[in-house]
């Protein structure tokens, strides 16, 4: 089976490049775009950034990420009509960001598409105001049903796409200039983390239920690592390293709406980093290694080959893969027996190792390592699920004989 990959590169320097930037062998950065007459156009630099020194005996000038940033305003400019519709701004908008991964495109065409079929889509932008926005938005919630989480993606596209149009005099003011919370009911439930017992529970289940206990070290893996499942999917047998019990995290496979499979960098710098091996973690590596399939060749995405997870055609399993697996495990789970197991998915698998580590006293810097958030206020306002139970014999975390 063959696939399209989406390509992902590097620099001299190792530094990852966007897509349509490329480096050319004297050094020289590229950027291909297509203008607005829609021929194909390259600029190009010395530098990828503002960090970076011309090269001795080049000729200075904007580095490559500065010469990007005024091709979009340029497109921007040249495609935008006096009677601009919302859909068309948000369409535009997207044609600019020329650099964003896999997963937020589709968000964009999303968002594209509920436009394209909303009345509010084909809005001038000059007769949008503040009040009809707001409007909107709470329309979208009590009229249309939508959650509280997609409006806000939604939101998230048009508030930076009119802040385009302000910039390029197309409109007096954003209308999109205020904070959801003003104007919605957050609905979104907060993702549950498993206890200790339903963890057991699960993981013992598995091991020894014939259909899934093929699966059972790799649905322990998460629950014992805190991976993003994409992470997870990443792997690849470079990045285990059993010698120092630690697994190199530099990559995630994502899959596209059309089912397209790509290599992209975690989502900031702070998410490329080793994650120690505890407990039975290594074992379990072991004998995914041991039971994977071994193609000649093997797959190859982007330059990346040797993957831990593969499907029966040979091919890295995706997210969706293991979301299903934990559901029809629960879901036989709970035909079963009396208690029943809560809904597990990768994700709560992550919040579970957080809130377990932090359960057990690991310090907070650590912890914000391990799981490779960029900002430690994530790390306890969203993966630390600690109640009264966990607090309430060492209400002060002291430990026990110490002052």
């Amino acid at each position: 089976m063959s696939k399209k990959w989406e390509a992902v590169q590097k620099d001299s320097k190792g530094r990852h490049l966007r897509r349509e930037e490329t480096q050319r062998k004297n050094g020289r950065y590229c950027f291909k775009h297509v203008d607005a007459k829609g021929r194909t156009r390259c600029a190009h630099s010395w530098t990828l950034t503002t960090r970076n020194l011309t090269p001795k005996g080049k000729k200075a000038g904007s580095c490559l990420r500065e010469l990007e940033k005024e091709i979009q305003r340029d497109l921007f400019d040249n495609v935008a009509p006096d009677d601009m519709t919302v859909y068309e701004l948000a369409l535009r908008y997207n044609e600019t960001k020329t650099a964003v991964k896999q997963s937020t495109r589709a968000g964009y065409k999303t968002v594209l598409n509920d436009l394209a079929r909303d009345e509010f889509g084909s809005r001038r932008i000059s007769d949008v105001t503040s009040f009809e926005a707001k409007r909107w938005l709470i329309d979208l919630r009590n009229v249309h049903g939508k959650r509280c989480g997609s409006i806000r993606t939604i939101r998230g596209v048009l508030k930076p796409a009119f802040q385009m149009a302000e910039e390029n005099d197309l409109i007096r003011r954003t209308p999109f200039n205020f904070e959801p919370a003003a104007v919605l009911v957050n609905d979104m439930v907060a993702r549950e983390t498993l206890t200790p017992k339903q963890e057991r529970r699960f993981l013992g289940f598995v091991a020894n239920d014939k259909r899934h206990q093929r699966y059972c070290d790799a649905l322990f893996i998460p629950l014992n690592t805190g991976l993003c499942i994409s992470e997870f999917c990443g792997l690849t047998v470079n990045n285990l390293d059993f010698n120092e019990g630690s697994i190199r995290v530099n990559k995630q496979l994502q899959q596209s709406s059309d089912m397209r499979c790509c290599i992209e960098r975690p989502k900031t710098e702070s998410g490329v980093r080793y994650v120690p091996m505890t407990n039975a973690v290594p074992a379990s590596f072991k004998r995914v290694l041991v039971n994977r399939p071994h193609p000649a060749g093997g797959p190859v995405v982007d330059g990346a080959s040797g993957f831990l997870l593969l499907d029966k055609n040979e091919i890295p399993r995706v997210a969706l893969h293991w979301q299903k697996y934990f559901q029809y495990a629960v879901a036989k789970h709970n035909r079963i027996y009396k208690e029943e197991l809560p809904k597990i998915t990768p994700h709560v698998c992550r919040h579970t190792f957080c809130s377990k580590m932090a359960r057990k006293g690991m310090d907070p810097a650590k912890l914000k390592y391990i799981m490779g958030h960029s900002n430690i206020e994530v790390t306890f306002n969203t993966y630390t699920h600690l109640g009264f139970d966990d607090v309430k014999a060492n209400p002060l975390g002291y430990e026990s004989g110490t002052a």
